[in-house]
């Protein structure tokens, strides 16, 4: 199998190891280190390990029909593509808006957890009190060093997608080396009996499976990043074949790190400690580390781990959601501005400086709005992973001749599966009762983004007219998209 071809717009300059530690470095993040103490505490050791087993299950059926789509369809957008060669303009339009809610969900996310954790390392650093959010004040010194790492890493993108690759690769190296550590060292210095009272928490099964599922349903959020994979599709230099089987593996590495990190830390600190930890600071995984060392300082290398793990996920969907947003804007479902790319670099530039600015307002709302913005997030990513598995099962019925590098055995079985998980997913976020349910000011979040998808819908339409969703499909065999 050959390699991609030539692409237009984008320099094809990323290799096994660039495509890897992309999707890997932006699945482990930061989310292991400061939420694992809540989902300890909240659902139980086990059953946290157990909830992303079933968030990556979810997932890895998921990730099946991107294997075999995106090497079928290497073009910029990934998922854009996918949907409108299934379901038309209106199908793609409704699968690419929902995800790059989830992308510039998790960059803002990041932008509001990087003060938190400088705030651990040096407690003075917080100065010039603004104004408080849900309780929490907001400081000047917070909402500066978000700015300028946002600055930082949009300089970063533009410059082109390999040094983002480079810079995410020596950040990832970094994450996985201080998670071994704190695993390795929690077999060591842990015991059995700090698993008391936290192996699964719940009055009653009915209780503990739901707690469960608490942590299950938020597992897409921080398992994100695979799917950055086929969003860079036209930048990937290697056979395509393999694109769909590092994909697949990106999944299992993550979902291993989170449950190795979660049992890591429920096994050398107890119930009490857990406790203790989460009234403090809240980062339990560096108090782990510390009683797992038997030092203090281990917690600030810890911490530094976090740091890195903010960068590589804040990096990656910087990449994604610019590729995403640059493939609508091409196919005229958006203003075209911001499909300009880079004279010299050949990156999306107008895409990367949008995502830029979301991202500078996201710290003025504080450390409370990172629950909103993970939630909302997890919502619009599972809308569009089911999009994505329906387009993969009717593309088998409508296109049976294209050319497929990556098939999928039992196709039928796998896309079913994934479909009806996203569903099931989609809907805890929308049913009361269910321990997920969106709170108002989610639901906020969602209805401000549905409706300015509404408005850049018709004003397209109303303005590029029959060219509104032209997508390029003319190098990808089997036939035009079906309505």
């Amino acid at each position: 199998m050959g390699k991609t071809g030539k692409s237009g717009s984008f320099k094809r300059v990323l290799n096994t190891g660039d495509i890897l530690v992309v999707a890997f470095g932006a699945m482990i993040g930061w989310g292991w280190v400061v939420s694992s103490g809540g989902w300890i505490q909240n659902a139980g050791v086990m059953s946290s390990v157990l909830g992303f087993v079933i968030g990556g299950v979810m997932l890895y059926f998921v990730g099946l029909t991107y294997a075999e789509l995106t090497p079928a369809m290497p073009k910029a957008g990934g998922e854009h593509v996918f949907s409108f060669k299934a379901f038309g303009p209106t199908g793609s339009f409704v699968c690419t808006w929902a995800l790059i809610l989830s992308y510039v969900g998790v960059v803002c996310f990041e932008a509001c957890s990087l003060p938190t954790i400088v705030q651990y390392i040096f407690p003075g650093f917080v100065k010039g009190y603004m104004y408080s959010v849900a309780g929490f004040d907001i400081h000047a010194t917070w909402v500066l060093l978000a700015t300028l790492v946002t600055l930082a890493i949009t300089w970063v993108n533009i410059r082109g997608v390999k040094a983002a690759a480079v810079f995410q690769t020596i950040l990832t190296v970094t994450i996985a080396l201080v998670g071994i550590l704190l695993v390795a060292a929690s077999a060591f210095r842990g015991s059995p009996a700090n698993l008391e009272g936290q192996w699964m928490v719940g009055d009653g099964a009915f209780a503990v499976v739901r707690n469960m599922l608490s942590v299950a349903v938020v597992a897409p959020f921080f398992l994100m990043g695979f799917d950055v994979i086929p969003q860079v599709a036209e930048e990937i230099n290697i056979p395509l074949r393999k694109i769909g089987w590092l994909l697949l593996a990106s999944i299992l590495f993550a979902v291993a790190f989170y449950a190795l990190v979660i049992f890591g830390i429920g096994y050398v600190l107890d119930t009490g400690a857990v406790a203790e930890s989460m009234a403090g600071s809240g980062l339990v995984a560096a108090d782990a580390m510390a009683r797992a060392f038997g030092s203090s300082a281990m917690a600030k290398v810890l911490i530094v781990g976090g740091l890195c793990g903010i960068a590589t996920s804040w990096n990656a969907f910087f990449i994604g959601g610019s590729r995403a947003i640059f493939s609508m804007a091409k196919a005229r479902m958006i203003p075209r501005r911001f499909s300009k790319v880079h004279p010299r670099h050949k990156t999306p530039v107008n895409a990367l400086l949008l995502i830029c600015v979301l991202s500078l307002v996201a710290p003025f709302f504080g450390k409370t709005a990172l629950v909103w913005i993970a939630d909302t997030a997890s919502f619009a990513c599972c809308i569009a992973y089911g999009i994505v598995a329906l387009s993969f099962l009717r593309l088998r019925r409508t296109a049976p001749d294209m050319h497929r590098p990556f098939r999928v055995p039992l196709h039928g079985p796998v896309g079913v599966v994934a479909a009806l998980m996203s569903g099931v997913m989609v809907l805890m976020f929308i049913l009361p009762g269910t321990g997920c349910t969106l709170v108002p000011q989610e639901w906020a979040i969602v209805a401000a983004w549905t409706v300015l998808g509404v408005l850049f819908y018709i004003s397209s339409k109303l303005v590029y007219k029959d060219r509104f969703g032209t997508v390029d499909l003319s190098s990808i065999e089997g036939g035009a998209p079906q309505a």
